[in-house]
Formats: C-alpha cells, sequence, structure tokens
C-alpha cells in the first residue's frame, strides 16, 4: 500500500487519514475496500455526508443519466430545469406535509456556507449583531460560523479574535437537575446582565460535533416561546442531525417546534456531493439581489441527485420508521456496551437519536483505544466531543441489518480489547 505521496505532500492538517491510514478505493453502502482489498463496515459515513450509503444506486442512476444528457452541470444561480426539479421535490414532498412555509437560499456548497448565510441573514433582517449559540455546539470554521462554535481549538486557529457571538450552557450542560433556559430568560429580563439582545439564536438539537448531546423536546419548546416572546429568530443548525438521522428528515420535527431558519447540507444531496440550503420563514427574505454571493450556488449534480433521494426515500414515512428500528438496536447495544465498561469501573453512558448514538467513556485516550482497536478489527468510527470522549455512531441509514449486526460485534469485541489493554 504506497502512502509515501500523501505524506510527502499533503498538509499537516489532514485528520481522518490519520485514524484510518489506507488507501481506500471502492465503497458500496456501508462498506468500504481498501486497496490491499480488505473490507470495512463504515460507521462514519462521510462525516454524515452519506446518510444513504456510498454509491446509492437509485440515486448514481439519476445522476448518470442527467450527465449522459449533456444538460447543466455548473449554472451559478441560473433557473435550470435541474434546480427547477429539486425545488419542486422539496416543496411537495418535504415542506408541504410537514406544513413548512419556507422560502429556500441556495448559499454555496457547504455547511457552514449556509451558517454564515443564516447569522447574516438574521442579523439584517433584526438589525442587531449579536448571535446565541451554545456550549459544545459546532457551526463551521469559517469566520462568523466559527465565532458560533464552541470548541476553542477552531477559534484560536485563526489567529485573530471570532466576534459577534455569546455562548450559554446547552441542555444538560449544568446538570441533569438545571434547566439552562431558566438563566437565558434571567439575561434577557436584566439590563445589566451585558448580553445584547441577539438577533438569533442558532442551535443544534443533537450536538453531533460536540459528543452527541442531545436536548429535551421541552427544552427546545421553551426555547422557541422564549424567541418567539423576546423577538429573536430562532435558527436550527441541522447539518448533521438532518436529512433523517434522528429518525425524522428533520431533526427539531420530534420537538414540533417551527424554526425561522434552517441550515441543511451534509446528506442533503444524498450522494456525497457538496450541497447546502438556507430554509427561511417567506417574510424573513429580505436580502437584495447579490448581497450574499458565491460562484457554486447552482452545483446542478447536486440538485439532481438531491431530487433523486427526496423520492426515493421520503414519499411516505416507511424509511423515517426503519431509521427509528434500526436506531433502537443501536441504542441497547451501545447501553449494553456502556453498562460493560462501566462494570469495568470506567464511568459510561449511551446518548443519541435515533441513528445518530455514541457512548461516553470518559475520556478520549479510552475513546481513542476503542476506535483503534475497532479499525484494526474492520469497522471505521470516528470520536466526538470536547476530549475525544464519546465513540460517535453516524453509520449509513440504508446500512443492512446484517452488516448493523457485524459492526456492533465488532464495537463491542474492541471495547473489551481496548480496555484489557488500558487495564
Amino acid at each position: 500500500m504506497q502512502t509515501q505521496i500523501f505524506e510527502h505532500m499533503e498538509s499537516n492538517v489532514r485528520t481522518y487519514s490519520r485514524s484510518f491510514p489506507v488507501v481506500f478505493t471502492t465503497a458500496k453502502n456501508a462498506r468500504l475496500t481498501d486497496e490491499d482489498g480488505r473490507e470495512y463496515i463504515d460507521f462514519l459515513a462521510g462525516a454524515g455526508t452519506l446518510n444513504y450509503g456510498h454509491n446509492n444506486p437509485e440515486i448514481k442512476k439519476a445522476l448518470i443519466d442527467y450527465l449522459s444528457e449533456d444538460n447543466i452541470i455548473h449554472g451559478l444561480d441560473f433557473w435550470t430545469t435541474a434546480k427547477r426539479d429539486y425545488i419542486e421535490a422539496l416543496e411537495e414532498i418535504i415542506l408541504k406535509p410537514r406544513g413548512l412555509d419556507y422560502k429556500v437560499q441556495f448559499p454555496g456548497p457547504t455547511g457552514t456556507n449556509a451558517v454564515e448565510a443564516a447569522i447574516r441573514l438574521a442579523r439584517k433582517v433584526k438589525g442587531r449583531h449579536n448571535i446565541v449559540t451554545f456550549t459544545n455546539g459546532f457551526h463551521g470554521v469559517t469566520m462568523g460560523a466559527l465565532a458560533t462554535t464552541g470548541n476553542r481549538k477552531f477559534r484560536e486557529a485563526t489567529g485573530v479574535p471570532t466576534i459577534g457571538a455569546s455562548f450559554l450552557p446547552y441542555d444538560g450542560y449544568l446538570g441533569d437537575h438545571t434547566n439552562t433556559l431558566d438563566y437565558f430568560e434571567k439575561l434577557l429580563g436584566d439590563n445589566s446582565s451585558g448580553l445584547d439582545i441577539p438577533a438569533g439564536v442558532i442551535v443544534e438539537t443533537v450536538q453531533g460535533e460536540g459528543g452527541i448531546n442531545v436536548c429535551h423536546t421541552d427544552w427546545l419548546k421553551r426555547l422557541e416561546r422564549i424567541c418567539r416572546a423576546h423577538d429573536i429568530l430562532l435558527i436550527i443548525d441541522d447539518i448533521q442531525a438532518g436529512c433523517g438521522r434522528t429518525g425524522k428528515f428533520f431533526s427539531f420535527e420530534h420537538a414540533d417546534v417551527v424554526p425561522d431558519i434552517v441550515t441543511n447540507s451534509k446528506s442533503l444531496s444524498g450522494l456525497g456531493l457538496p450541497f447546502s440550503q438556507v430554509l427561511m420563514r417567506r417574510e424573513l427574505d429580505v436580502w437584495e439581489p447579490g448581497q450574499y454571493n458565491g460562484t457554486f450556488r447552482g452545483f446542478a449534480m447536486a440538485f439532481t441527485t438531491a431530487a433523486a433521494a427526496l423520492r426515493t426515500y421520503w414519499q411516505d414515512d416507511s424509511f423515517e420508521r426503519e431509521v427509528q428500528r434500526k436506531g433502537n438496536l443501536i441504542a441497547e447495544r451501545f447501553a449494553s456496551i456502556a453498562t460493560w465498561i462501566s462494570e469495568q469501573g470506567i464511568d459510561a453512558s449511551e446518548r443519541g437519536r435515533g441513528m445518530m448514538r455514541g457512548i461516553d467513556v470518559g475520556t478520549g485516550e479510552i475513546a481513542d483505544k476503542i476506535t483503534q482497536r475497532a479499525f484494526e478489527n474492520g469497522l471505521v468510527i470516528e470520536t466526538s466531543g470536547h476530549d475525544g470522549e464519546v465513540v460517535k455512531c453516524l453509520c449509513p441509514l440504508t446500512i443492512s441489518d446484517e452488516d448493523l449486526s457485524q459492526a456492533l460485534e465488532i464495537l463491542e469485541t474492541s471495547t473489551k480489547e481496548a480496555l484489557t489493554d488500558i487495564t
């Protein structure tokens, strides 16, 4: 396996190739193959970008057909048949059945583009600069989005201060018996609190990079009420938790809230192509033409695959029910593994929603040992959390029961091997 060219030429900033130091060649659904022919089950799935698996046949066929007919590939923000097809699918399959009346903005290809656009729009609408965000939140690494991202390792790398956001404790951050929104309401009601009334609040309903922290539905409903009472826009960052990952297309559906603005990316294209969008209440679309710009706002290949994904998986609730069923299987097995770890004298717990789940093992050192062993045994799985202390499952939602069962067996075996090595 030749890796010298990567080590010679590629920047030190690379990360995943350090954890999984092989050269991958092909992939199908939940399986990756390296150039030596070894197969791995994928519990990373492009960090949540491949909800429908690698090389999904229905979605890939739509792209191949589109390319074979010399259709538009790059179109700035031209109107194209691909864009029309996607917007029609979005409205008819996703928005209308959920009673959501949003306009859609295509800000650029990545999640951080969507967050930048969302917070900039909130500031423009409300005429205020401050954005409230939460501990352990991750919203991207461009300057505006980075100011709302909690992990200081990303913010310190800029070399300049990140400004424009105020951090508040996320649900559960101060313990199970403290409702952190009491603090938020107290700050909003006190002219001497030091909190500038925000234009918007940005929040993940499940914090992916932050450690699979799940907010209670009652907490999210109360946050919505607070925003309404104080004329603040509620922005749901659904980049990692959306597109079915939690068992609903939008993760906020579990709480029956209606955000003012929603950001999507990751699995939105359905095939791993870069694609993001911002959904906004119609009256919030106060942009002037060209005020938010970008060269790759009209990536027609992603429009094509995204429309195919919606038509293939979201015409009814059968896919949702499958995700919820598999999520329960993962939760049960993760809880069993966490219990075994605790019995060895190491505090551990299972957490998550749907198929977005993790095992908190307390320290990054232990979590790294587990994921390293898992990779040796044929499972690609990463960690998250402030110290990388959470072993994190982001497998394709389309994973077969056989592959899911085998992957969970590998993880359990690898956990026992890792802890034996430590002790």
